[in-house]
C-alpha cells in the first residue's frame, strides 16, 4: 500500500519553456455538426521513436487528432524521447511556434503525457485528459483472471499502464466509482457472501461497508460534491435508486419502478439519470436528486438503453444500447439530436474533457478497455492488466 500511495501522489514533473508562441484560438466544438462525424485535426509527428511516440499517438488520437505526413498536416510536432521528452509544436499555416518544452523530474511516460496535454491546450484552448491534479489521470475497473466469476478492483493510468490491484477479495466485484477530487473508491463486493457496497481509501488502504442490506446493494455513484451517494438497493422488494449521505446514513428511496439501475449524477448535483423499465421497455430517465416526478429521455434508434453516464459539462448522456450487439451511444441531454451510435462496447465513462470516453468491449472471450473520442469515433485499446477488464470509471 505504501508503494501504491507513492505511485499515486509523487509529482516531481517540471516543464521548462524554451520558447512559446501565443496559442491559436480554435474552438473545436464550433466545427462539430454531428457527433461521430467530425474530421480529426491533422498533425505530423517526427523525432519521437519509442515510448514517447507511443504515448503521444495514444493521447492525441483519443482527443480528436490524426497523424499524417508533414505535407498534409496543419501542425508539426517535433522532438525527441531519448532520455527525456523535448518537443515543439508549430502551426505550419501561421508559420509560428506555439509551444516548445523540455521535461524532467518524472518518468518518460509521464513527461510525454504532460507534453500531449500542452499540445491539446495550445491548439484547442482546452485542457487535455492525461493529467489530473498533478498526476497521470486514473481509472478504476474490475478485472477477472478467467473472464468470469471472481475478480478484483484495480486502478491504472487512463491508458491502462501502471495497473495496481486494490482488493484481495477473491469474490465477485463490480461497479467501482471514484469520489470526486479524492483518492477513494466505492464498489460492490461479494466478499461477505452478499453484494455489499464498500468505501475504500487508497491513501490508507482502509475500507468500510456502506450498504449491506438484505438483497442487492450495488452501482454506487457519488455526487459531484462528494456528500451524497446514489445506489441501487432491493431492500424494498425491487431494484430502485436510493440516496444517502457519504457515510451511509440518512437513506432515502428516490425511485419506485420495477427495474431501476445505473444511477449517474448531473454535474450540478440536481438530477440523477438512471435506466429503468417503463411500459415494458428499457428507457433512460432522470429524477430530482431529492426525489420527485420522473422524466424520460428519448433514445429513439438506440433501443434498450442502460449504464448511462452524464458528461462533466452537463450536455451529454453516454449509455450502452443493448440491440443485437452492445453499443456505446451518446445523446444530448436536451434531446436536440437523436442518439449517435459510436462503437461496439459497454459501460461508458466520461473523461473530464466531456469528449473522451473509456469503455469495455469484447476481444475474443474476454473484455478489454478502450478509449474513444466521441466526435471523431477514433478509439485505442488500453494496455491490459490481467484476464478480462470491464466496468471502467474515470477519476474526476
Amino acid at each position: 500500500m505504501k508503494k501504491l500511495i507513492i505511485n499515486l501522489l509523487t509529482i516531481g514533473l517540471a516543464a521548462v519553456a524554451l520558447t512559446s508562441g501565443q496559442a491559436q484560438e480554435i474552438n473545436i466544438e464550433n466545427t462539430i455538426n454531428v457527433i461521430g462525424q467530425t474530421k480529426p485535426i491533422p498533425v505530423a509527428l517526427s523525432g519521437f521513436t519509442g515510448e514517447g511516440a507511443e504515448v503521444l499517438k495514444f493521447d492525441l488520437m483519443v482527443q480528436g487528432f490524426s497523424f499524417v505526413t508533414p505535407d498534409a498536416a496543419q501542425y508539426l510536432i517535433n522532438g525527441s524521447d531519448a532520455g527525456i521528452i523535448t518537443g515543439s509544436l508549430t502551426d505550419k499555416f501561421a508559420k509560428r511556434v506555439l509551444l516548445s518544452r523540455s521535461y524532467n523530474g518524472a518518468s518518460l511516460r509521464r513527461q510525454a503525457h504532460a507534453f500531449a496535454d500542452e499540445i491539446v491546450m495550445a491548439i484547442t484552448g482546452k485542457p487535455g485528459i492525461a493529467q489530473l491534479r498533478g498526476t497521470t489521470a486514473k481509472i478504476a475497473f474490475k478485472a477477472q483472471p478467467s473472464g468470469y466469476g471472481p475478480g478484483e478492483i484495480y486502478i491504472a493510468d487512463f491508458d491502462g499502464h501502471n495497473a495496481q490491484r486494490i482488493t484481495s477479495d477473491n469474490a465477485i466485484v463490480a461497479k467501482p466509482a471514484w469520489v470526486p477530487g479524492r483518492l477513494a473508491l466505492f464498489y460492490t463486493s461479494y466478499a461477505l457472501d452478499n453484494p455489499d457496497i464498500f468505501y475504500h481509501s487508497l491513501t490508507t488502504g482502509q475500507r468500510r461497508k456502506i450498504a449491506g442490506y438484505s438483497g442487492l446493494n450495488t452501482s454506487a455513484a457519488v455526487s459531484p460534491d462528494g456528500a451524497k451517494i446514489a445506489m441501487v438497493l432491493s431492500k424494498s422488494g425491487s431494484a430502485n435508486i436510493w440516496v444517502c449521505d457519504a457515510d451511509g446514513t440518512h437513506l432515502k428511496q428516490i425511485t419506485h419502478g420495477d427495474e431501476d439501475s445505473s444511477p449517474t449524477w448531473s454535474p450540478d448535483g440536481a438530477w440523477i439519470c438512471f435506466a429503468t423499465k417503463h411500459n415494458e421497455r428499457r428507457q433512460l430517465a432522470k429524477v430530482p436528486a431529492g426525489g420527485g416526478p420522473v422524466q424520460y429521455i428519448r433514445t429513439t434508434g438506440a433501443s434498450s438503453p442502460t449504464e448511462p453516464d452524464w458528461s462533466p459539462d452537463g450536455k451529454w448522456i453516454a449509455f450502452t444500447s443493448q440491440m443485437r450487439d452492445f453499443n456505446i451511444c451518446v445523446v444530448p441531454v436536451d434531446g436536440s439530436l437523436p442518439p449517435a451510435i459510436l462503437a461496439e462496447g459497454q459501460n461508458p465513462s466520461w473523461a473530464p474533457n466531456s469528449r473522451t470516453l473509456i469503455f469495455n468491449r469484447s476481444l475474443g472471450y474476454r473484455q478489454t478497455l478502450s478509449v474513444l473520442d466521441v466526435f471523431t469515433k477514433q478509439d485505442k485499446d488500453c494496455a491490459r492488466a490481467t484476464g478480462s477488464s470491464s466496468q471502467p470509471a474515470w477519476a474526476k
